[in-house]
């Protein structure tokens, strides 16, 4: 890492006191729903149990047969994956000994932090971590995926094994694109670069998106909701790095989901009940507090890149075949553009002539 790259790692380091943020997502998380231990012993086994199983129809479908070893699964409740995700970003934006060097200047950052991965900690079904662990580390909140298949009422194997499908599916892009963390790592870097603006530019370029965002009644996600304002805020530079970010997540997220759609009814029997009652359980409205909260931490824009991600795999898979669309995985410069997500023809054009 060059002495610049440290610099900004510093600074990020010291903007959050991720130990704080753990230990106040601990303390916030809220119980999962009321189970019997042996309803909550039979979950976690079969969970561990399907992360092993996604694998072989995950490298049918992908063809990203990365050849590594099947690591277990951790299988876990909500406030270990608190503590697990405020470990996981203190390892990308900064090691343990900078943010305990950070000695206040990132506590109350931490709180905020803390408190919004205690309300993210009752909604995450599973998490691949690129940041931990010799080959990553899988984790599978076993609370919150008991609680969407008995509302969703589907049955509980083949939606634990769905669930499954998409994180392994996560496991095996980053195992198969190693370069895909140091692309993560480069863009967190830049974002938290100090710049050398005038605030007066800065509010001005707010300014000026809020009045377009008056004048135009549909934009597309990266100008929506509280992503549309951070990146109004922000120089060029950072743009770009939330707009690569951005375009990485919805491909992630798109191609997971149409993997786990994939494997047809061979492998999970109610696959097709299962997404018609999954997505339409994310159409379906909320009060008004659960969707100002949700604006705010940018999950409405999170369900957008699963949706456009998805409609971008499908239709580059559907013109071309999986082999060609893993072209995609070969490097940063093989990433759709942000206008590409839209107009897939355009990625086939520019990256497969």
């Amino acid at each position: 890492m060059s002495e610049t790259q440290s610099e900004k790692r510093n600074l990020l380091a010291a903007a959050v006191d991720w130990e704080v943020a753990a230990k106040t997502a601990v303390r916030l998380s809220p119980r999962g729903p009321a189970a019997s231990r042996y309803t909550a012993q039979q979950a976690v086994s079969e969970l561990s149990e399907a992360s092993v199983r996604a694998e072989g129809p995950v490298r049918d479908v992908t063809g990203l047969a990365d050849g590594l070893p099947v690591p277990a699964a951790q299988v876990v409740d909500r406030k270990t994956w608190a503590r697990a995700a405020a470990q996981s970003m203190a390892q990308l934006t900064g090691s343990a000994e900078e943010t305990e060097r950070s000695l206040l200047a990132g506590k109350p950052a931490g709180l905020q932090a803390g408190a919004m991965l205690a309300y993210l900690s009752s909604a995450i079904l599973g998490q691949y971590d690129p940041f931990t662990g010799d080959n990553g580390t899988l984790l599978l909140v076993a609370p919150n995926i008991v609680m969407v298949e008995r509302a969703l009422r589907v049955p509980p194997s083949d939606f634990r094994l769905w669930v499954c499908l998409h994180e392994v599916t996560h496991r095996v892009q980053f195992s198969s694109a190693p370069w895909i963390s140091d692309f993560m790592r480069d863009a967190v870097d830049v974002l938290g670069a100090v710049g050398e603006e005038s605030m007066n530019e800065m509010l001005s370029r707010l300014v000026d998106a809020l009045k377009q965002r008056r004048r135009s009644d549909s934009q597309p996600m990266e100008q929506r909701g509280v992503i549309g304002l951070l990146r109004a805020t922000q120089a060029p530079p950072q743009r770009e790095a939330l707009d690569r970010l951005l375009v990485l997540g919805t491909l992630l997220e798109g191609h997971a989901d149409h993997v786990m759609d994939a494997v047809g009814p061979a492998v999970v029997p109610s696959v097709a009940q299962i997404r018609a009652a999954f997505d339409d359980r994310r159409r379906r409205s909320v009060n008004p507090l659960q969707r100002l909260v949700r604006a705010l931490l940018g999950m409405d824009a999170k369900m957008a890149q699963y949706v456009r991600g998805k409609r971008f795999v499908d239709a580059v898979v559907g013109e071309v075949g999986m082999e060609r669309f893993n072209a995609i995985w070969t490097g940063p410069e093989t990433l759709p553009l942000l206008a590409e997500i839209e107009e897939p023809n355009r990625w086939i054009a520019r990256v497969l002539g």
